[in-house]
């Protein structure tokens, strides 16, 4: 485990990384070229600096972005840094079960494998809003449209994993803002309700869900003996489009130096899990700063997150009814 000390110092944990450790340094000569990503929210931030870096190492990159104009300039920013990058953008909205279901059945069309699906795209702080399908947005763009993702994936990650016999690997990003959450943990019965809302609690939940979603996905597919694991990572604090909502921040923090060295950073945990071989049959962890960390007793509660897999399950019965 990583301690707090290690955090605030950058010093190394057990992994031999730690809070300074760059995504470059952490995936320094791992040759991904038989690797097929899909990276959610891949047009800036954190998502850039991930499909950037698996680009590097070779691996075929799917952006899944909302905006496809961010997502064609992100691409753009690649190929110029490395011309052989093989990277395709993909029209995708985790607020919508529409687009979720109309992304699944394009990417399928392709014909591609799918090792490595990165959950990376989210919202943060945002005022209560329901989405298209009537579900509260940090909710749905955090956690649900990532679970149905995830979910219409698994068999074409399940054929890839046992025709190559490479371990297929999917990552939730959490965030340790999921330790400040509702008194429940999540709202079951109240997840579309504007009374009682908070901003910053919400965003907790669905950080939470995050980590309950990864935790019971590796444990059903432990049981049924699948070569894929599922581990949640908190990404480092910096300052990207997420942070929209939080005007103090950006304009305390915004320094364009700020930004590039911590995406850097903020991108390290995520290529780390993704790639490094060291992870190899590790699942159904969470980690910071490249180093296994131990979330909070709500995150660790399995009989939470399979009320919470049923749950999700349900809600999005009920909009596909809709």
């Amino acid at each position: 485990m990583v301690s707090i000390f290690s955090l605030v110092t950058g010093r190394p944990g057990p992994s031999g990384f730690g809070s300074a450790s760059t995504a470059e340094q952490v995936t320094e000569g791992i040759d991904a070229s038989n690797i097929t990503a899909i990276i959610t929210g891949g047009a800036s931030g954190i998502g850039l600096e991930t499909a950037r870096v698996l680009a590097l190492r070779k691996a075929h990159v799917i952006i899944a972005a909302r905006n496809m104009e961010s997502a064609k300039e992100a691409k753009q920013l690649i190929l110029q840094e490395n011309e052989s990058a093989r990277v395709d953008i993909m029209k995708l909205d985790l607020s919508s079960v529409k687009s979720v279901r109309s992304f699944v059945d394009n990417f399928i069309a392709l014909d591609l494998p799918l090792n490595i699906l990165i959950n990376n795209a989210g919202v943060m702080f945002c005022p209560f809003q329901l989405s298209e399908d009537g579900i509260e947005m940090q909710f749905v763009t955090n956690h649900l449209g990532h679970f149905l993702l995830t979910n219409l994936l698994l068999d074409k990650m399940k054929q890839t994993a046992k025709a190559t016999g490479i371990e297929g690997r999917i990552i939730n990003l959490s965030s340790i803002a999921h330790t400040y959450t509702y008194e429940e943990g999540i709202r079951f019965d109240h997840i579309n309700d504007q009374i009682g809302y908070s901003d910053k609690k919400a965003y907790g939940q669905s950080k939470l869900a995050n980590i309950l979603h990864a935790n019971e996905l590796s444990r059903r597919l432990q049981e049924e003996g699948v070569n894929i694991t599922a581990n949640s990572v908190h990404p480092g604090v910096i300052m990207t489009p997420l942070m929209r909502h939080s005007s103090l921040l950006m304009i305390t923090k915004n320094s364009i130096f700020y930004f590039l060295i911590l995406t850097m950073q903020g991108a390290a945990t995520t290529c780390y899990v993704a790639l490094h071989p060291s992870l190899k049959g590790v699942t159904g962890k969470y980690f910071l700063d490249c180093n296994e960390f131990q979330p909070s007793a709500f995150a660790s509660n399995e009989h939470l997150g399979k009320k919470l897999w049923d749950f999700s399950n349900r809600l999005i019965d009920s909009v596909s009814k809709a």
